[in-house]
């Protein structure tokens, strides 16, 4: 196993799909500029509405997204993977997706992962939001194949359902993508830590490419991007909510040593009960 130059991306997404993308292209150009293979955006990276009315409107295909295409048109001149942590789209049927999308060097979109758990919750601080009414959920767990290593594609709020990663790790994923657009209140009680519990229980690197700060549509997300260890270490992290670039050499053989020394993936049991 080698090593994997990564950069994940810090964004605080505008409202409308120009400026969205204007916003990320620079960002994406300066983690290629700095060496980065594989290069990890945020959920909602193409545009941030929380008003329903104004945001199914503006909505693409995947296909047909200005955002995606632009990033597409940079993977395929920066000679560079992209990993879109997510695009809000229009799907087939009419109805809505937060999609991720694993593109590819030549351009070429290789994977695709609807998120399967839906954000819907009231928070302690009056904050509520019901995703289930705009978007329909996804049914499958997804690998994308990077240069050979396999990533297990996931989104946000699927950070807290621990059996999705374990299924992820069973079935070969080195490094686990969460990427999101965390609120301020559970960012700041509960983003490293489950980032870190994720990366202990699979033995897997943890990639969290993170929207930040106070957006135009109104609201407020937590930023502070992570790398985390197989071992469950912080391998890099920015610590604020400012747009910006976060580098990390994943050395990929760290994923071997950890499932080596505590087993718990091939130690699991099936069981009764309760």
């Amino acid at each position: 196993m080698g090593h994997m130059k990564v950069g994940l991306i810090q964004t605080r997404t505008p409202a409308t799909h120009a400026a969205a993308l204007d916003h990320v292209l620079p960002l994406v150009i300066d983690a290629a500029a700095k060496g980065a293979r594989l290069i990890a955006t945020p959920e909602g990276t193409n545009v941030l509405q929380k008003d329903k009315a104004q945001l199914l409107p503006m909505l693409h295909t995947l296909d047909d997204d200005p955002v995606v295409l632009g990033l597409r048109t940079a993977a395929r001149e920066l000679g560079v993977w992209i990993l879109i942590g997510s695009a809000l789209v229009r799907r087939e049927d009419g109805k809505a997706a937060n999609r991720q999308a694993l593109i590819a060097p030549n351009g070429a979109i290789t994977a695709t992962y609807d998120k399967l758990h839906m954000f819907d919750v009231d928070l302690p601080n009056g904050e509520s939001a019901r995703e289930s009414e705009t978007y329909e959920p996804g049914e499958r767990a997804v690998l994308g194949l990077v240069d050979g290593v396999r990533i297990g594609m996931t989104i946000c709020y699927d950070l807290r359902f621990a059996a999705l990663y374990r299924a992820l790790a069973a079935a070969g994923a080195e490094i686990l993508a969460i990427p999101a657009a965390f609120t301020r209140p559970t960012g700041e009680a509960h983003w490293e830590v489950l980032m870190r519990a994720r990366a202990i229980e699979t033995g897997a690197y943890v990639i969290a490419p993170a929207q930040g700060g106070r957006h135009e549509d109104g609201r407020g997300t937590w930023g502070r991007s992570i790398v985390v260890g197989p071992w469950g270490q912080v391998v890099a992290s920015l610590g604020h909510d400012e747009p910006g670039v976060l580098m990390a050499d994943l050395d990929l053989a760290a994923v071997g040593k950890a499932r080596a020394a505590i087993p718990a993936l091939a130690n699991a049991r099936a069981f009764t009960g309760p």
